[in-house]
């Protein structure tokens, strides 16, 4: 029996990972178009359905984005109406990002999109909370190396 090559394409994590994410963002794309957002700005309006104001420094800590590529994103969901931009007024410096009512009746019309997603790669509810229990724990360990 051969080796266990260690730097064979096919036995490596990180890349693995790179192609299911690449997969299922396709797989996202269709549902997305409808909305008339990209995956990146789907993941935004995902925060703020939940929040519906939060400041770019806590938005860039959830989607783990700096706010070199976040900007660009939240400048054309502004231009597009469902979301507003605006100075803290009690601190400047803190930029707040704001759910218009446009961005939040966006959410029904989104609601359907995981429904779609769990259907289309064709597995169940119940293995997909586990698989992205075991990715969480993942990446809770790697941010805790990082940051320790």
């Amino acid at each position: 029996m051969d080796a266990y090559d260690l730097l064979s394409l096919d036995n490596q994590l990180c890349f693995s990972a790179y192609a299911v994410s690449r997969a299922i963002t396709k797989i996202y794309r269709p549902f997305l178009d409808e909305l008339g957002i990209t995956y990146p700005q789907y993941l935004v309006m995902l925060v703020l359905w939940e929040k519906n104001s939060i400041s770019l420094k806590e938005l860039g800590s959830r989607l783990f984005l700096d706010s070199g590529t976040l900007t660009p994103l939240l400048k054309r969901l502004e231009a597009a109406g469902l979301l507003e931009r605006k100075r803290f007024s009690e601190d400047e410096r803190v930029l707040l990002v704001t759910l218009t009512v446009k961005g939040a009746a966006l959410r029904k019309e989104a609601e359907n999109v995981p429904e779609n997603i769990i259907s289309a790669l064709g597995t169940d509810f119940k293995e997909l909370t586990e698989l992205k229990g075991k990715l969480d724990e993942l990446l809770k360990r790697i941010n805790e190396k990082e940051g320790g």
